[in-house]
């Protein structure tokens, strides 16, 4: 028998640091909107907003929130295990600490007896606290409100489950594992720097598209009020620290001021230089190893102001561009469970008929990070979208810039010169579009060939027809520069 003692360095967990953030949250209270309001009229001499200059309101609306709103600690929401703290409970720990204090100073039993009763007193009120709040929590998840909520601890649940959150270390390209701060954030930027600036082998296209040439109406406050209105509160805030709910709580004095500034930016074809940065956040797949950069999604976190301005100019490129009905993916009135609903039609037809039925499941690669942006505008304009918009989104696209943040920082800026903006409000439209134009030739009528935005269905009664089929569709997407994989392949007799 060997006996010994040991001691054993457990490292702390470390815990994760963001960026300090105003607590633009703050503004569901209306006496707290009220409040943002007089002081941003103040801080501007009298006017709610200036027409003319989104520099300077930009800045002046920033500073008036830290002032009024306050701003954030840094850290991470999930990271506070007192979310049930109030001021019952504060009142009795700083009661005990003085009472603490005293029976250090002078040990006698009746301070000794007034310290143990303020102990169990505290006791009962973090009890009570903590009853209260969960109660309230449960009463708030039984509403429609707090859907929102429910599925924001089932991830959080999934995440600690996984603890992605406190992945510091991330393995290079040949599989070792970097350990410094320094080594991950350059693995993290060289990993997305090519993925974002690299497109896949192409055709070049010899024919030319004759563009649309034709005068379009100004941006008028009604189109505003509506991309205000489809904007949803409660989103990541992006770079320029400034949420849509500023916008909302604003009004009628936004909404003049945003339509004025469109205008320009219409008229001009440049946007403010401030709306050309983004943050890359990382989302775990779930699956594969948590230490390989491409098991993470890139979205972006771009600004709040620039996402109702793509809403705007979305919603008129709807109006004007046609996309076909095999189309489900973020199309007006249609959802994923149309198609699967279709497609069970289908099957169950052919079952009871005894037929066979093969249906090909095929998934692009790196879809919105590989789309040619010179065929995007192709695309735009062969299908009828006047020039001014073609410019207009090019603008959107031209000098973009973002970071990586990951667990152990931000990565150093990088330029972005290839594919759409994960996180953006106008790339799934821009994506259906291309998609439209590219499968032209070769998608059958639905239910045959459906779509939803890059995951594609191929059916047909014969193996040999559908992997026809599925060659055609090959070809057509990859001599634009666009990857397939299938992933799934199924024969029903």
């Amino acid at each position: 028998m060997v006996v010994c003692r040991m001691t054993l360095m457990v490292c702390k967990k470390k815990r994760s640091e963001i960026e300090k953030k105003t607590k633009w949250w703050k503004l569901k209270k209306e006496e707290c909107c009220e409040e943002f309001r007089q002081k941003l009229r103040q801080a501007l001499g009298g006017q709610v907003l200036l027409p003319d200059d989104w520099e300077t309101t930009a800045e002046v609306i920033r500073e008036t929130g830290r002032k009024v709103l306050g701003v954030s600690s840094g850290r991470r929401k999930e990271d506070k295990e007192t979310w049930w703290w109030n001021e019952e409970v504060q009142d009795s720990i700083q009661r005990k600490r003085l009472a603490k204090k005293k029976w250090d100073m002078d040990r006698t039993e009746e301070n000794r007896q007034e310290y143990k009763e303020l102990q169990r007193r505290v006791k009962r009120e973090v009890s009570k606290a903590k009853q209260k709040a969960y109660d309230e929590l449960y009463t708030r998840l039984d509403t429609r409100e707090g859907e929102k909520d429910l599925y924001r601890l089932a991830r959080q649940r999934d995440r600690d489950g996984k603890d992605v959150q406190q992945v510091r270390v991330i393995k290079d390209r040949d599989g070792r594992v970097l350990t410094s701060e320094e080594s991950v954030q350059r693995r993290w930027k060289e990993y997305f720097e090519e993925l974002m600036n690299e497109e896949n082998e192409r055709e070049k296209r010899v024919e030319g598209v004759n563009s649309v040439e034709q005068k379009v109406d100004k941006i008028g406050k009604d189109e505003v009020r509506k991309a205000l209105k489809r904007m949803k509160s409660g989103k990541a805030v992006g770079p320029d620290d400034i949420l849509v709910e500023v916008w909302k709580c604003l009004g009628e004095a936004a909404v003049e001021f945003l339509a004025s500034l469109f205008n320009r930016v219409l008229e001009s074809e440049r946007m403010p230089e401030e709306w050309r940065r983004s943050v890359l956040v990382l989302i775990f797949k779930n699956k594969g190893d948590v230490q390989s950069c491409s098991n993470y999604r890139g979205i972006k976190l771009m600004s709040h102001t620039m996402k109702l301005w793509e809403r705007v100019v979305e919603a008129r490129l709807r109006k004007v561009v046609e996309i076909c009905e095999q189309q489900y993916g973020f199309m007006p009135r249609k959802s994923t469970t149309d198609a699967v609903f279709a497609l069970r039609i289908l099957m169950e037809k052919y079952r009871d008929g005894q037929r066979e039925l093969h249906c090909v499941f095929v998934d692009l690669e790196k879809a919105y990070d590989r789309v040619p942006r010179e065929e995007l505008w192709y695309c735009m304009r062969n299908s009828g979208v006047a020039e001014k918009y073609v410019r207009v989104v090019q603008d959107m696209y031209e000098r973009s810039r973002t970071v990586v943040r990951c667990a152990v920082g931000q990565t150093e800026e990088f330029k972005v010169e290839v594919g759409l903006h994960q996180g953006s409000a106008l790339s799934p439209f821009l994506f259906a579009i291309v998609m439209d134009q590219l499968s032209e030739e070769v998608r059958q009528e639905s239910p045959w060939t459906m779509m939803f935005a890059d995951d594609i269905v191929i059916c047909s009664e014969s193996r040999e027809q559908v992997e026809e089929n599925l060659e055609r569709w090959r070809f057509a997407l990859e001599r634009r520069g666009m990857k397939s994989r299938v992933m799934e392949s199924v024969g029903k007799r």
